[in-house]
């Protein structure tokens, strides 16, 4: 499973608050690990508050990192370069970014969960800025079948079932169809669902719904106190690590998908990003 939550800009004129913060504490920690528990949970009896926190509490207490955490964490800063024909500054080029700053603009963590459901299926969750493009999404990447009948598998990938969070809502489910002819030939096609098309209605933005939550005194989608406390005490492990060991600040260019460390730590499993 693949939580992406990419930004193709800058910090702006954020400087004040993000230096020292970084990617991981500002969306990591609570969008990222809140898409986690949503995507893993069991069914909840109903979808009252209690019920619904109770079950993505259930996660994230069962949730720990998927090996040492020098292998399943990885951070990185964007460098000066060219995006969508335009230059830009390396992050510590950024008004009000100290010369020698180490906050990470791109944060990626390799997780596991240990329930009956999800034991043995990592869970690598990326966050970052100047990326190839903005895109939230939740890809949950199925396994070959432990048998193939085919003579050939040239061009068949992974089944996926991708959630667009945003920018466009929606669901793809990308299979592997064989192309009409006599021969076995495998191309992978896609199912779309998209909100903007299905529905005329207007959607309302995420900040919407949330204030008026609170003014309606709905609280199903507010987290409580100990759900909180669980995800920082994972992500808590990965900032003092990354503490003790400078060094292991990577770069990467604008306009990419990432640092050559956050794709050495997904081959260590035999798996690569999907690109959105």
């Amino acid at each position: 499973v693949q939580i992406t939550m990419a930004e193709d800009i800058g910090i702006g004129s954020r400087a004040g608050y993000y230096d020292g913060i970084g990617s991981a504490r500002d969306v990591i920690q609570n969008h990222l690990l809140q898409l986690l528990a949503l995507t893993a949970m069991e069914e909840p009896n109903s979808f009252s508050a209690d019920a619904l926190r109770a079950e993505k509490e259930k996660i994230l207490d069962a949730t720990s990192f998927y090996g040492p955490v020098g292998e399943s964490a990885v951070r990185a800063q964007y460098e000066a370069g060219w995006q969508g024909g335009q230059w830009v500054k390396a992050y510590r080029e950024e008004d009000g970014i100290p010369q020698d700053s180490i906050t990470d603009t791109y944060a990626a963590l390799r997780l596991g969960i240990h329930t009956r459901r999800w034991e043995g299926v990592p869970f690598y969750l990326r966050a970052g800025k100047r990326m190839g493009r903005r895109v939230s999404e939740i890809a949950v990447v199925f396994k070959y079948p432990p048998f193939l009948p085919f003579e050939s598998t040239a061009g068949m990938g992974h089944n996926t079932l991708v959630i667009r969070v945003q920018p466009q809502e929606g669901i793809t489910f990308k299979v592997g169809s064989k192309v009409p002819g006599s021969s076995m030939r495998l191309r992978d096609v896609t199912m779309d669902f998209a909100y903007g098309h299905a529905f005329t209605e207007y959607a309302p933005e995420a900040y919407e719904r949330l204030i008026l939550d609170v003014l309606l005194g709905d609280p199903p989608l507010f987290p409580r106190q100990k759900e909180i406390e669980t995800s920082w005490k994972l992500l808590d492990q990965a900032e003092e690590y990354w503490e003790t060991h400078p060094e292991t600040l990577d770069t990467y260019r604008p306009g990419t998908w990432g640092p050559a460390c956050a794709d050495k730590m997904l081959a260590r499993d035999g798996n690569e990003w999907r690109r959105p």
